[in-house]
Protein backbone atom coordinates (compact mmCIF):
# COMPACT_ATOMS: atom_id res chain seq x y z
CA UNK A 1 0.00 0.00 0.00
CA UNK A 2 2.40 2.91 -1.26
CA UNK A 3 0.37 5.50 -1.29
CA UNK A 4 -0.88 4.77 2.46
CA UNK A 5 2.98 4.24 3.63
CA UNK A 6 3.14 7.75 1.83
CA UNK A 7 -0.04 9.58 4.01
CA UNK A 8 1.34 8.04 7.21
CA UNK A 9 5.20 9.67 6.10
CA UNK A 10 4.09 12.68 5.77
CA UNK A 11 1.91 12.88 8.62
CA UNK A 12 5.08 11.55 10.78
CA UNK A 13 6.93 14.38 9.39
CA UNK A 14 3.99 16.56 10.16
CA UNK A 15 4.30 16.27 13.60
CA UNK A 16 7.63 16.13 14.33
CA UNK A 17 7.88 20.11 12.53
CA UNK A 18 4.84 20.41 14.40
CA UNK A 19 7.03 19.50 17.97
CA UNK A 20 10.05 21.06 16.92
CA UNK A 21 7.98 24.61 16.48
CA UNK A 22 6.40 23.71 20.00
CA UNK A 23 3.02 23.06 18.07
CA UNK A 24 0.66 20.29 17.93
CA UNK A 25 -0.24 18.29 14.77
CA UNK A 26 -3.81 18.47 15.36
CA UNK A 27 -3.18 22.73 14.63
CA UNK A 28 -2.30 21.64 10.91
CA UNK A 29 -4.47 20.32 8.14
CA UNK A 30 -2.92 18.19 5.71
CA UNK A 31 -4.72 18.87 2.20
CA UNK A 32 -4.12 16.24 -0.48
CA UNK A 33 -2.85 18.16 -3.80
CA UNK A 34 -5.28 16.07 -5.95
CA UNK A 35 -3.91 17.14 -9.50
CA UNK A 36 -4.48 15.27 -12.49
CA UNK A 37 -4.94 12.02 -9.71
CA UNK A 38 -8.09 9.87 -10.87
CA UNK A 39 -11.26 8.93 -8.87
CA UNK A 40 -9.84 5.86 -8.00
CA UNK A 41 -6.73 7.06 -6.47
CA UNK A 42 -8.61 9.65 -4.55
CA UNK A 43 -10.52 7.48 -2.96
CA UNK A 44 -7.88 5.14 -2.10
CA UNK A 45 -6.20 8.14 -0.61
CA UNK A 46 -9.40 9.05 1.26
CA UNK A 47 -9.63 5.36 2.53
CA UNK A 48 -5.78 6.24 3.81
CA UNK A 49 -7.08 8.71 5.81
CA UNK A 50 -7.10 11.60 4.15
CA UNK A 51 -9.61 14.27 4.78
CA UNK A 52 -9.58 17.15 3.03
CA UNK A 53 -8.94 17.01 -0.92
CA UNK A 54 -7.26 20.02 -2.87
CA UNK A 55 -7.96 20.45 -6.40
CA UNK A 56 -6.21 22.59 -8.74
CA UNK A 57 -8.61 22.92 -12.12
CA UNK A 58 -12.31 23.68 -12.39
CA UNK A 59 -12.76 20.47 -14.94
CA UNK A 60 -11.48 17.83 -12.90
CA UNK A 61 -12.99 19.27 -10.03
CA UNK A 62 -16.61 19.01 -11.62
CA UNK A 63 -15.66 15.49 -13.06
CA UNK A 64 -14.50 14.31 -9.69
CA UNK A 65 -17.45 15.84 -7.97
CA UNK A 66 -20.00 13.97 -10.39
CA UNK A 67 -18.27 10.79 -9.66
CA UNK A 68 -18.45 10.93 -6.05
CA UNK A 69 -14.73 10.86 -5.60
CA UNK A 70 -14.68 13.03 -3.06
CA UNK A 71 -17.12 11.11 -0.54
CA UNK A 72 -15.75 11.06 2.59
CA UNK A 73 -13.48 14.23 2.76
CA UNK A 74 -13.37 17.76 2.34
CA UNK A 75 -12.95 19.51 -0.83
CA UNK A 76 -11.09 23.46 -0.91
CA UNK A 77 -10.01 24.61 -4.91
CA UNK A 78 -6.63 25.24 -4.51
CA UNK A 79 -5.97 26.72 -8.17
CA UNK A 80 -6.45 29.69 -10.19
CA UNK A 81 -9.97 30.70 -10.85
CA UNK A 82 -11.16 32.41 -13.31
CA UNK A 83 -14.13 34.34 -12.97
CA UNK A 84 -16.17 33.15 -15.97
CA UNK A 85 -16.12 29.64 -13.87
CA UNK A 86 -17.03 31.02 -10.34
CA UNK A 87 -20.18 28.88 -11.11
CA UNK A 88 -18.70 25.64 -11.06
CA UNK A 89 -16.82 26.18 -8.19
CA UNK A 90 -19.06 28.38 -4.94
CA UNK A 91 -20.98 26.18 -3.01
CA UNK A 92 -19.42 22.97 -4.20
CA UNK A 93 -16.17 23.48 -2.32
CA UNK A 94 -15.60 24.22 1.15
CA UNK A 95 -12.53 27.01 0.88
CA UNK A 96 -11.51 28.53 -1.71
CA UNK A 97 -7.86 28.97 -1.62
CA UNK A 98 -7.10 31.32 -4.44
CA UNK A 99 -8.85 34.99 -4.50
CA UNK A 100 -6.66 37.58 -5.70
CA UNK A 101 -8.93 40.48 -7.19
CA UNK A 102 -11.54 42.58 -6.24
CA UNK A 103 -13.76 41.30 -9.49
CA UNK A 104 -12.66 37.68 -8.29
CA UNK A 105 -14.00 38.17 -4.69
CA UNK A 106 -16.93 40.29 -6.41
CA UNK A 107 -17.89 37.65 -8.47
CA UNK A 108 -17.85 35.26 -5.95
CA UNK A 109 -19.81 36.98 -3.55
CA UNK A 110 -22.72 37.22 -6.33
CA UNK A 111 -22.94 34.03 -6.68
CA UNK A 112 -23.12 32.79 -3.31
CA UNK A 113 -25.97 35.61 -2.74
CA UNK A 114 -27.58 34.12 -5.80
CA UNK A 115 -27.06 30.72 -3.58
CA UNK A 116 -28.01 32.12 -0.41
CA UNK A 117 -25.02 30.56 1.22
CA UNK A 118 -22.00 32.16 2.73
CA UNK A 119 -18.34 30.65 0.66
CA UNK A 120 -15.29 30.39 2.89
CA UNK A 121 -12.08 31.83 1.24
CA UNK A 122 -8.13 32.72 1.63
CA UNK A 123 -6.27 35.50 -0.13
CA UNK A 124 -3.61 34.50 -2.44
CA UNK A 125 -0.53 36.70 -1.79
CA UNK A 126 2.16 36.98 -4.31
CA UNK A 127 4.63 37.06 -1.55
CA UNK A 128 7.49 37.45 -3.67
CA UNK A 129 6.45 39.17 -6.43
CA UNK A 130 7.29 36.60 -8.73
CA UNK A 131 5.73 38.13 -12.47
CA UNK A 132 5.12 34.64 -13.46
CA UNK A 133 2.55 33.71 -10.87
CA UNK A 134 -1.01 34.89 -9.65
CA UNK A 135 -1.80 36.30 -6.64
CA UNK A 136 -1.97 39.84 -5.05
CA UNK A 137 0.18 41.86 -2.87
CA UNK A 138 0.49 42.32 0.48
CA UNK A 139 -0.88 45.48 0.55
CA UNK A 140 -3.50 44.44 -2.12
CA UNK A 141 -4.45 41.57 0.40
CA UNK A 142 -4.97 43.79 3.07
CA UNK A 143 -6.97 46.44 0.96
CA UNK A 144 -9.33 42.72 0.11
CA UNK A 145 -9.53 41.68 3.53
CA UNK A 146 -11.39 45.37 4.42
CA UNK A 147 -13.71 44.92 1.45
CA UNK A 148 -14.66 41.51 2.60
CA UNK A 149 -16.29 43.10 5.68
CA UNK A 150 -18.65 44.43 3.62
CA UNK A 151 -19.38 41.11 1.39
CA UNK A 152 -21.96 39.38 3.48
CA UNK A 153 -21.83 36.46 1.05
CA UNK A 154 -17.73 35.57 1.80
CA UNK A 155 -16.01 34.54 4.70
CA UNK A 156 -12.28 35.37 5.29
CA UNK A 157 -10.86 32.39 6.85
CA UNK A 158 -6.99 33.70 5.83
CA UNK A 159 -4.48 33.73 3.65
CA UNK A 160 -2.61 31.37 1.29
CA UNK A 161 0.76 31.52 -0.78
CA UNK A 162 3.38 29.74 -3.05
CA UNK A 163 6.57 31.12 -2.38
CA UNK A 164 8.96 30.65 -5.53
CA UNK A 165 10.32 26.74 -6.56
CA UNK A 166 13.78 26.39 -4.98
CA UNK A 167 15.56 23.32 -4.41
CA UNK A 168 17.75 24.73 -1.22
CA UNK A 169 16.46 23.73 2.03
CA UNK A 170 15.04 26.15 3.99
CA UNK A 171 15.11 29.22 1.53
CA UNK A 172 11.46 29.83 1.11
CA UNK A 173 11.42 30.41 5.34
CA UNK A 174 11.94 34.17 4.86
CA UNK A 175 8.82 34.33 2.43
CA UNK A 176 6.99 32.14 5.26
CA UNK A 177 7.74 35.00 8.02
CA UNK A 178 6.70 37.27 6.08
CA UNK A 179 3.12 35.57 5.31
CA UNK A 180 2.65 34.52 9.23
CA UNK A 181 3.59 38.38 9.71
CA UNK A 182 0.80 39.58 7.23
CA UNK A 183 -1.75 37.20 8.93
CA UNK A 184 -1.51 38.24 12.01
CA UNK A 185 -1.89 41.84 10.80
CA UNK A 186 -4.74 41.73 8.67
CA UNK A 187 -6.09 39.01 11.72
CA UNK A 188 -5.59 42.11 14.04
CA UNK A 189 -6.48 45.02 11.92
CA UNK A 190 -9.88 42.88 11.18
CA UNK A 191 -11.35 42.66 14.65
CA UNK A 192 -14.98 42.21 14.13
CA UNK A 193 -13.87 39.24 11.93
CA UNK A 194 -11.03 37.67 14.08
CA UNK A 195 -13.13 34.64 15.05
CA UNK A 196 -13.13 33.27 11.15
CA UNK A 197 -9.29 34.25 10.02
CA UNK A 198 -8.28 30.82 11.47
CA UNK A 199 -6.04 29.53 8.11
CA UNK A 200 -2.94 30.35 6.80
CA UNK A 201 -2.25 28.00 3.95
CA UNK A 202 1.72 27.67 3.51
CA UNK A 203 3.86 24.53 2.39
CA UNK A 204 3.97 21.72 -0.65
CA UNK A 205 5.73 18.57 -0.77
CA UNK A 206 9.35 20.66 -0.60
CA UNK A 207 9.00 22.64 2.32
CA UNK A 208 5.86 22.02 4.24
CA UNK A 209 8.12 21.47 6.88
CA UNK A 210 9.52 24.69 7.28
CA UNK A 211 6.03 26.16 6.82
CA UNK A 212 4.45 24.29 9.78
CA UNK A 213 7.60 26.22 11.54
CA UNK A 214 7.31 29.59 10.40
CA UNK A 215 2.83 29.00 11.51
CA UNK A 216 1.18 27.20 8.73
CA UNK A 217 -1.96 25.87 9.46
CA UNK A 218 -2.39 23.99 6.37
CA UNK A 219 -0.20 22.19 3.92
CA UNK A 220 -1.08 21.20 0.40
CA UNK A 221 0.66 18.31 -0.34
CA UNK A 222 0.92 16.10 -3.53
CA UNK A 223 3.92 14.51 -4.84
CA UNK A 224 4.70 13.23 -1.48
CA UNK A 225 1.46 11.49 -1.19
CA UNK A 226 0.94 10.56 -4.84
CA UNK A 227 4.56 10.44 -6.39
CA UNK A 228 5.21 12.29 -9.38
CA UNK A 229 2.88 14.05 -11.61
CA UNK A 230 1.67 11.74 -14.59
CA UNK A 231 1.41 13.96 -18.04
CA UNK A 232 -2.07 14.87 -18.52
CA UNK A 233 -4.67 12.58 -19.74
CA UNK A 234 -2.33 9.79 -18.84
CA UNK A 235 -4.66 7.29 -16.24
CA UNK A 236 -3.07 6.92 -12.65
CA UNK A 237 -3.75 3.26 -11.55
CA UNK A 238 -0.95 1.90 -9.46
CA UNK A 239 -0.58 4.19 -6.78
CA UNK A 240 -2.84 2.41 -4.47
CA UNK A 241 -2.07 -0.88 -5.42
Amino acid sequence: MELAQNIQAVRAKIAQAAADAGRTPGEITLCAATKVQTDETIRAAIAAGVQVCGENRVQELTAHLEAGAYEGAGVHFIGHLQTNKVKQVVGKVELIHSVDSERLLRAIHSQAEKLGIVQDILLEVNIAGEESKGGCSPQEAEELARLTAQLPHVRLRGLMAIPPVSLEIGSNRPYFQAMRQLFVDIKEKMSDNQASIDCLSMGMSGDYADAIAEGSTLVRVGTALFGPRPPMGTPRTDIHK
